[in-house]
C-alpha cells in the first residue's frame, strides 16, 4: 500500500504523545542545574516534526530571556528546560498537547503538530532565596486576599443596604412621643 508523503507526516505526528529530551552537548562542569524560578537565556531553533520546517529560531538575534514558571513559552519546552545546566545544548521533541494543540497556530504552525527544538543555555541566573518565596508564597497570598476582600466589600454593601435612615416621618413621631 503507498502512503504520500502527508499522510505518513500525520501518522508521525500522532506517535508523539510523551515529551522527549535528548542531550547533545553536555558542559565540562556542571555545578547548578536549572529550577523552577530560575533565568535562562536560550537560543533556540525550532522546528515542525512532520517535515522538518523551521518554524522560529533566535539564532539571527539576541538570546531570549526565560524565567521558569512564568508560561511565557510553550508549556513542553519550559518542562524540557528544567534541570539543564548552562552550556548544556539538548533536543527536544514535544507532543501537540504540551505545544498549540488542536488549534495550531497558524498559518505556521498546524492543528495537532509535534514540534522539535533544539536548544542551547547560553547562561543560567539562579533566582535568590527572597525570590523564591516571592514566586512561591505571593500568589498563595493573593488567593487569600481576593475572596477576604470581596467578602469586606460585600459586608460593608450589605450593612450600608440595611442600614436605617431617619426619614421626616418617624422624625415626628420621635417629637410627638417626646411631648
Amino acid at each position: 500500500m503507498l502512503y504520500s508523503f502527508t499522510e505518513d507526516a500525520e501518522a508521525e505526528q500522532n506517535v508523539v504523545e510523551e515529551l522527549l529530551v535528548e542531550t547533545l552537548v553536555n558542559p565540562e562542569t556542571c555545578s547548578i542545574m536549572s529550577e523552577m524560578g530560575d533565568t535562562l537565556q536560550i537560543h533556540y531553533t525550532g522546528k515542525l516534526l512532520a517535515d522538518g520546517k523551521v518554524i522560529d529560531s533566535s539564532l539571527s538575534r539576541d538570546p531570549l530571556v526565560v524565567v521558569l514558571g512564568k508560561r511565557t513559552i510553550i508549556p513542553g519546552l519550559e518542562q524540557s528546560l528544567l534541570g539543564v545546566c548552562e552550556g548544556q545544548k539538548i533536543r527536544t521533541t514535544i507532543p501537540p498537547h504540551l505545544a498549540y494543540g488542536k488549534r495550531g497556530y497558524p498559518p505556521t504552525i498546524p492543528a495537532d503538530a509535534a514540534l522539535e527544538f533544539e536548544v542551547e543555555v547560553m547562561s543560567l541566573i539562579q533566582a535568590t532565596p527572597w525570590q523564591k518565596m516571592v514566586n512561591d508564597v505571593f500568589p498563595l497570598v493573593c488567593l487569600g486576599l481576593v475572596p477576604t476582600l470581596l467578602g469586606m466589600v460585600g459586608l460593608y454593601l450589605y450593612n450600608k443596604a440595611n442600614a436605617q435612615r431617619p426619614g421626616k416621618k418617624k422624625a415626628k413621631d420621635k417629637k410627638s412621643k417626646n411631648k
